[in-house]
């Protein structure tokens, strides 16, 4: 165990050479391989992108199995702790810049480039242009030319608002198993992690429905216009990051069932709860900007 170990924790700890990273590559290059071939039309680019992820995601098990075999072997100190501790920080500031990359874009587009569309210089090339947000017309405001069809905008109410209400959960039931596992209390820990990744699960499932009422009653899709395409961007892709925080928090859980991490000695722990909270937060963002105005 990591508390029984701690008496031995070398001040630094240099890992051997590892075939891992160079592994992963390989995986991931198959995956982008299969990828790029697929879209293109060839059939074998499935098969490709099948058999990258499942060898990219058998490397990172045996990769993460051996850094929790020497993290509960006693062979990290306070140095490799401030090294994960600064690096878990410096993934989150990218995916800061990441996500702003994309506010910014749905910014420009109300602020700038829609109003500039319905300016006077743009008047003779599509005179039916309504320079309004949302866009929500084919032929009046989104497409004069016709090539968007009519869709219906998404309000807050109130799928969007149950999602709210369940990442907000989250984000108590996480604090309250870390505030636990200060505190010793392991089997209070475990049940309120369960009840953290069971509320991610459920804002999957809402999101999962959600999209399937735009899709098929709203008609609401990436092709919608600049509307379609920043809203499925900015949704998507935080969906996509509440799925990789919950099995984060998962994998958190399963290893303290197993015993792992100590009211000293849990950073695993706590970069996983930096990333859910950090999830919490650009969605508390999507749900002002993107629902509500």
């Amino acid at each position: 165990m990591s508390s029984a170990a701690h008496g031995s924790t070398p001040y630094y700890f240099v890992p051997g050479p590892s075939r891992h990273p160079a592994m992963a590559a390989l995986g991931l290059f198959f995956v982008i391989l299969g990828a790029g071939q697929w879209v293109n039309g060839v059939g074998w680019g499935a098969y490709s992108l099948a058999f990258g992820l499942v060898f990219w995601l058998t490397v990172l098990y045996q990769w993460f199995s051996e850094a929790m075999r020497e993290s509960e072997g006693g062979m990290y100190g306070r140095k490799i702790d401030m090294s994960y501790r600064w690096s878990m920080s410096w993934f989150i500031f990218s995916e800061v810049m990441f996500f702003g990359a994309f506010f910014t874009a749905l910014w420009w587009a109300r602020a700038h480039s829609v109003p500039a569309l319905g300016g006077l210089e743009n008047a003779l090339l599509w005179p039916d242009f309504k320079a309004v947000w949302p866009s929500m017309a084919a032929g009046v405001t989104a497409s004069p030319a016709g090539i968007v069809e009519p869709f219906s905008t998404v309000g807050p109410f109130w799928l969007p608002t149950i999602n709210t209400a369940l990442l907000l959960s989250s984000g108590v039931t996480l604090t309250i198993a870390h505030h636990a596992l200060r505190d010793g209390n392991r089997a209070r820990t475990i049940g309120f992690m369960w009840a953290t990744v069971l509320l991610g699960v459920l804002f999957l499932f809402v999101q999962g429905y959600e999209y399937a009422h735009l899709y098929n009653e709203l008609n609401l899709k990436m092709t919608s216009g600049i509307y379609g395409s920043t809203f499925y961007m900015l949704t998507g892709f935080h969906g996509f990051h509440v799925f990789v925080g919950m099995l984060m928090l998962l994998f958190v859980t399963l290893r303290l069932g197993k015993g792992h991490f100590t009211a000293e000695s849990h950073f695993g722990f706590e970069g996983a709860a930096w990333y859910w909270h950090f999830v919490d937060v650009v969605w508390l963002g999507l749900y002002i900007l993107v629902y509500w105005l």
